[in-house]
């Protein structure tokens, strides 16, 4: 008996360090993504296991190679005896079996294929490890300085943690970086051998304005999402975290981006009747509005985010003058300096006060010149770049320190 009794209470005391030591699962965030003011905060410093939402990264850095010419859309990819044995969900994906690089990304972006995920981080890194330590890096350029990648696809790793402000920057990134990508996150099906496959975010395309990102689970994490919404004109940025099942947290999102679009000045819409019945929504993440973190200061030069231990400066929307689009990559420099030109001499678009720059880049021993031009406000460069998507859909806004 006296052995059993202490059986039993190392056992006791084991559940008691195991729960101390693991992260509380709640938090949330919503941020006015033009001028990067938070709307709504709760426990956004707090370390929490991504899950799936470590996805968006895996595919910021698959765009990023896009760009610079090291992945094309139409590359054929093999899955190989890694990739194929890891966990579901995923696509079913067979040793040697093979898919496109635009596959891939849709099974990511809509179905968050764990597989896929894998795919293309061997494609990039030569190994699903190295791959997590090129994410890593990239979050630290992106200032998401309490985020580790451990894995491509988020399954569960105890060391792969992040924060709810963290993952509003990399949304943010995604929106400024590579916005010509950013559809595959709002896209409602997926098609593969024949069976046809609906985004995992059931908030998609059905709350008003709602239009990308992703969702997450694992046990560890609880129902993780991140949403983009525009309204009006006005986009906001919005985080949950830790969720008590999916429908509760699809609920808290709704009331979060309503109650923040007011808080916005956005007037209200008739909406839909809401997910579920209020009833179900677990008291502990009532949202909380945060109107005095609304930080902006006109003479800043960065907008300073004051909640947690850590504050961290991002570059504002509308710093002046400091933004950039970036054309396209040209085979010459006379090329890119002629894109520019062309660009620069159209008067509805504004540019005269603007700066020319032409930066060669070598990949695999192909030299490639990026036509960029800098010196914009914000405003003139998403205008810039919309007055162009009717004629190309390379054009890319930069901001500030991107």
């Amino acid at each position: 008996m006296r052995t059993l009794l202490s059986i039993l209470i190392w056992l006791c005391l084991s559940a008691v360090s195991a729960s101390a030591d693991a992260p509380a699962r709640y938090a949330s965030i919503v941020v006015d993504a033009d001028s990067l003011e938070i709307i709504h905060a709760r426990q956004i410093d707090g370390q929490r296991f991504p899950a799936s939402l470590t996805k968006v990264m895996t595919l910021y850095l698959v765009f990023d190679a896009i760009d610079q010419g090291e992945l094309r859309l139409n590359e054929t990819l093999k899955t190989s005896a890694n990739a194929a044995r890891t966990p579901p969900v995923g696509l079913g994906l067979r040793t040697g079996q093979t898919l496109t690089v635009d596959q891939a990304i849709q099974a990511v972006s809509v179905r968050s294929a764990n597989d896929a995920a894998v795919v293309l981080a061997e494609r990039l890194a030569g190994s699903e490890a190295a791959f997590a330590e090129r994410m890593t890096e990239k979050a630290r350029e992106l200032g998401m300085l309490k985020t580790t990648f451990k894995t491509a696809n988020g399954l569960p790793h105890r060391e792969q943690t992040t924060t709810a402000r963290d993952m509003a920057k990399l949304a943010v990134a995604i929106l400024n970086h590579h916005r010509r990508y950013y559809h595959y996150f709002g896209q409602t099906k997926f098609t593969w051998k024949g069976q046809t496959r609906k985004n995992t975010n059931g908030l998609l395309h059905w709350l008003q304005g709602v239009d990308g990102f992703k969702t997450g689970y694992t046990r560890a994490s609880g129902y993780n999402l991140i949403i983009s919404a525009q309204r009006d004109g006005r986009r906001l940025i919005a985080i949950v975290l830790g969720g008590a099942s999916g429908k509760s947290r699809n609920l808290h999102m709704q009331d979060l981006i309503e109650r923040s679009f007011e808080t916005m000045g956005v007037r209200p819409v008739e909406s839909r009747p809401p997910v579920v019945i209020r009833k179900t929504e677990p008291a502990k993440i009532q949202p909380v509005q945060a109107s005095a973190l609304r930080l902006r200061k006109s003479t800043d030069q960065f907008v300073t985010i004051t909640q947690g231990a850590q504050d961290i400066k991002l570059p504002p929307h509308n710093t002046q003058r400091a933004w950039s689009i970036q054309l396209g990559a040209y085979a010459s420099a006379n090329k890119a300096e002629t894109q520019l030109n062309t660009i620069t001499a159209n008067p509805s678009l504004k540019l005269k006060n603007t700066h020319k720059s032409i930066t060669p880049i070598t990949h695999q021993g192909r030299t490639l010149y990026r036509a960029r031009l800098t010196g914009l406000s914000a405003e003139n460069a998403h205008g810039t770049c919309r007055a162009l998507s009717k004629h190309t859909n390379s054009c890319l806004v930069i901001a500030p320190g991107g």
